[in-house]
Order: structure tokens, then C-alpha cells, then sequence
């Protein structure tokens, strides 16, 4: 029994685990799904991936990231599920500080995180709607469009901002450390791909999009993180 807000709540501890296993398959299938059902549709309009990072760590960029977000999710929802909605062990010792939060507080801020983490998946949906057809994981499409709408009107790389905010929230969600440690790998791999390897870089190289992507980059300087980055 939890008393939030003055009121006397039933929620068993399983139950917020299964929230937040819930909540995790929730965001995996949704983003699985959306861009299975995208792919076809954007070499079907742009063309397939004409342009590619050539070097080895441009190659092996989106691995590292795509790893460092799924892992922690995957093996948080796997030994949660296996072991009857509550946490092992070893996973409860790289727990957030308890010592700040009454339990009743952790349990309120952990779904509160998973109610957000269902905003962030509406976020993504309508990034990846105004990306439309050109929509790829890293490269340079055959016909390319510098897209302008939507989030794209304020950071340059509204997906990344998206992957960024819900790593740092998978941490309260499982009330963890480890989302905060590929919150940090995500971090850096972003800071390699964007200039360097993947978007701008292949992006400028293309004579039919260079100047007016040029442009765009005057008109909205933020990459991830408004004012920051």
C-alpha cells in the first residue's frame, strides 16, 4: 500500500516493474514497426542509399549507438520478466540513490517517467512523419530533400534529441544507473556521426542539396539540444 497525494493506493512492487517491461515493449514495437513499415516507402520515393561512410568508425557508429540504447532495455525487460516482475539482485545494486526519495516518491517519479516515455513515442512519430521518404539510419538517399518542418524547424536531429531524452529516462523508469552509462556511449557516438561521418558530411557533398542545406544550418544551429548542441 502507497499513500500518493494523501490517498491510499494499492501498487505492489511487481506491478511498477510490469509497467515499466510494459512500457519498454511498448516503445521497442512502436519504433520497430514504424520504420519496418517506412523503409519501403522512402527507396520506393528517394531512392536507395547512394552515399555511405566509408572509414571504419563510420561504419561502425550506429552499431555502437543502437547498441548502447538497446542493450540496457533488453536485458532490463528479459531477467525482470524471468524472475517474476522483481528486479535481481545484482541488477537492484546498480539502483538509483534510495536515500533522497521516501519508496512512495520512487514509485510516483517511475511512472510518471513511463507516462512521459509514451509522450516521447508521439515525439518520434512525428519526427519520423515529416522525415517521411527520407528516412535512413545513416548515408545519403539517391534523391535527397532537405526537410524543414515539424521538429526539424527547431534541431537539426530531432530523432537523436528523442533517443537522447529517453535513455536518460529509462533510468528513472527502471530506477538504474546503467541507461545513464549508454546515455553517455549514445552521447559521444552522436557527437561523431552527426559532423562527421553521417548527415552534414555526406549531406554538403551533394551539389543539388548543399546550398540550401547550408542555409538551413544558419537558420537552425542546433543540432540535438536547443542552445546547447
Amino acid at each position: 500500500m502507497y499513500s500518493i497525494a494523501g490517498v491510499t493506493i494499492p501498487v505492489p512492487p511487481q506491478a511498477v516493474e510490469g509497467l515499466a517491461v510494459l512500457t519498454t515493449l511498448r516503445l521497442f514495437q512502436y519504433a520497430i514497426f514504424r520504420t519496418r513499415a517506412i523503409a519501403p516507402i522512402a527507396k520506393a520515393d528517394s531512392g536507395a542509399i547512394r552515399t555511405s561512410p566509408t572509414t571504419f568508425i563510420g561504419r561502425a557508429v550506429t552499431p555502437i549507438h543502437g547498441l548502447a540504447f538497446s542493450v540496457p532495455s533488453v536485458t532490463y525487460v528479459l531477467c525482470v520478466t524471468g524472475n517474476l516482475f522483481t528486479q535481481p539482485a545484482w541488477m537492484q545494486r546498480m539502483s538509483l540513490p534510495n536515500d533522497y526519495f521516501q519508496h512512495e516518491t520512487q514509485v510516483v517519479l517511475r511512472i510518471a517517467a513511463c507516462a512521459l516515455s509514451f509522450v516521447l513515442v508521439r515525439f518520434f512519430g512525428r519526427a519520423l512523419t515529416h522525415l517521411g521518404n527520407q528516412w535512413h539510419t545513416i548515408g545519403r538517399r539517391e534523391k535527397p530533400r532537405v526537410v524543414q518542418t515539424g521538429p526539424y524547424a527547431v534541431v537539426r536531429h530531432p530523432l537523436y534529441t528523442n533517443v537522447l531524452i529517453q535513455q536518460a529516462v529509462f533510468a528513472v523508469v527502471f530506477w538504474s544507473y546503467a541507461p545513464l552509462v549508454g546515455l553517455g556511449i549514445i552521447a559521444s557516438a552522436f557527437a561523431v556521426k552527426i559532423p562527421i561521418e553521417a548527415s552534414e558530411a555526406l549531406i554538403m557533398e551533394d551539389a543539388a542539396v548543399a546550398a540550401e542545406y547550408r542555409a538551413y544550418m544558419q537558420r537552425v544551429p542546433a543540432r540535438v539540444i536547443p542552445f546547447v548542441w
